[in-house]
């Protein structure tokens, strides 16, 4: 999730008592015995250690798979050892699998920055989902049931909250902020966690995957090198979801020009593009829409207040047929239309704006006038939906008990966004590991992050094409969070699962060019 700047948006049956590390399947390898005292009811105070474990089954594609839950916190040292925050996880393991060594393990964050990883936990991948309907809108009553989507049938699965989002706090008062808060920063502490982790469960010889949303996307772009050689952990791939820009420079016109794509996917489910236009489908209408971008906008808007009237006047008409507004309004603003005013604009005349991180959803202003809306509308129903979701599973299902507030966003400012290489990195560490692809998923509606940004993002991770191979996008009909939509959530949870098997070599297969 990304909820405030352009590039920061954003389950089982049958549960067994919760106790504290309770022991593996037999047919599992078991887990090295760690200190971890399961949290004492209501307290204010976030325990270093802890954990309270939960058995449960789910069915996915007519299969059932029994698994382990462990929900608890593992300590974040400083470089002399001492312990100055701790993280609040969420760790699935399936137990009927005899050879945990060649099980995959996908590990899981969310963005923000500020953002626990409760949207991709409860909505995506994990085998209990929030209650919603089909186009993920809120439902009471409120609560989790079963994913049959879940892709815990082809991977562990492990949700990360990074400091103070979530349950996860600095418990050192005098612990330097700027250990944490920048992009960085955040990716040095989250690599020896996960380091710690993998070597306490006995997970080094596993296929390893990062996944991550939004600004998580930057994120594990960045874990990606980090692991590789600062702790010398190889992964077999990478998820972006909803992909931030990465440091990949596209400031100005190209940057703009982006935007385009999405408007005119927009409209389309709104129903405000031309009649002829409207009767397509919308994978007939992007690839054009595309061309248009990068052949004819780009090199017109580089040509600024030097570009000839006529010219000027073809463009104009164009981006706005494309973008459901009007030639004026497209004319007044030098052919770049600005997100805010289209947010405000494509259906002022029907009294609603639409949604940034999801142009599905509609709002209502205070006055139809002006160029930014009053709030986001697809937020403020995410919100709606999840808040109630993880604080019932995990304190009532689950039986973590304290009373700490989880912070769906929590207080992570001033971020330092400096130095962010976070896309070079990611491709450093491809060309360094030839196991290693990346996968993208996208929604067509989603103008935080939009789905041709995402594109043109990866066009620009491998600039020599030696790797195009190993990239791979998806798009849906749906948002920030595609997986609200059901029936994107059937397809971006198969790809993801052929993402896994595919990146998962055979047996003594080598790792070379």
């Amino acid at each position: 999730m990304k909820p405030i700047t352009r590039l920061a948006p954003v389950l089982m049956l049958a549960l067994g008592s919760a106790h504290a590390q309770q022991a593996p399947d037999a047919k599992a390898a078991p887990a090295p015995e760690r200190a971890a005292a399961a949290p004492q009811p209501f307290e204010r105070a976030l325990k270093a250690e802890s954990a309270v474990t939960k058995t449960g089954q789910v069915t996915i594609k007519g299969k059932a798979v029994p698994y382990k839950v462990t929900a608890g916190t593992q300590p974040v040292w400083d470089k002399d050892g001492k312990v100055i925050a701790s993280l609040f996880y969420t760790y699935y393991q399936r137990t009927d699998v005899a050879d945990k060594g060649r099980r995959p393990l996908v590990l899981s964050f969310n963005g923000g920055p500020g953002s626990a990883s409760v949207w991709m936990h409860v909505a995506y991948t994990g085998p209990k989902m929030l209650n919603i309907d089909d186009e993920g809108y809120p439902l009471q009553p409120y609560g989790v049931r079963d994913n049959p989507h879940s892709i815990l049938d082809a991977a562990d699965i492990l949700f990360i909250d990074p400091v103070n989002t979530g349950f996860s706090r600095i418990l050192d008062p005098k612990a330097d902020r700027a250990t944490f808060f920048g992009v960085n920063a955040d990716i040095a502490y989250l690599a020896e966690w996960l380091n710690t982790f993998v070597s306490r469960e006995g997970r080094w010889t596993s296929p390893k995957y990062l996944i991550g949303e939004s600004y998580g996307t930057a994120r594990v772009a960045g874990l990606a090198l980090e692991l590789q050689n600062a702790h010398w952990m190889y992964l077999n791939g990478v998820v972006l979801v909803s992909p931030t820009e990465l440091g990949l420079k596209r400031e100005g016109i190209v940057g703009d020009a982006l935007n385009l794509p999405y408007y005119t996917a927009t409209a389309w489910y709104q129903k405000a593009l031309p009649a002829d236009l409207q009767a397509k489908d919308l994978k007939d209408i992007l690839p054009e829409v595309e061309a248009f971008t990068t052949d004819e906008l780009i090199p017109a808007l580089a040509k600024g207040g030097f570009l000839d009237e006529q010219r000027k006047a073809r463009i104009a008409a164009k981006v706005a047929r494309y973008a459901g507004v009007s030639e004026k309004a497209v004319l007044q603003h030098n052919l770049v239309i600005p997100t805010d005013f289209f947010w405000k604009e494509l259906l002022r005349d029907q009294g609603y704006t639409v949604g940034r991180l999801d142009s599905r959803y509609k709002g209502i202003d205070k006055t139809v006038a002006g160029d930014k809306v009053d709030y986001n509308a697809e937020l403020t129903s995410w919100l709606h939906s999840f808040t109630p979701a993880i604080n019932h599973y995990l304190r009532d299902v689950l039986q973590y008990k304290t009373d700490i507030k989880y912070n769906m966003f929590g207080p992570v400012h001033p971020w330092d966004n400096s130095k962010d290489s976070t896309g070079e990195n990611l491709r450093k560490a491809m060309a360094m590991n030839p196991y290693m692809k990346v996968l993208v998923q996208s929604g067509y509606y989603d103008g935080a992050t939009t789905y041709f940004d995402a594109k043109y993002t990866m066009w620009q991770l491998d600039p020599s094409g030696k790797m195009r191979d190993r990239l791979r996008f998806e798009g849906y009909r749906s948002g920030h969070m595609m997986y609200l939509r059901s029936e994107d959530l059937v397809k971006s949870t198969d790809d993801l699962r052929d993402f896994i098997r595919s990146t998962t070599p055979a047996a003594n297969q080598p790792a070379k060019y």
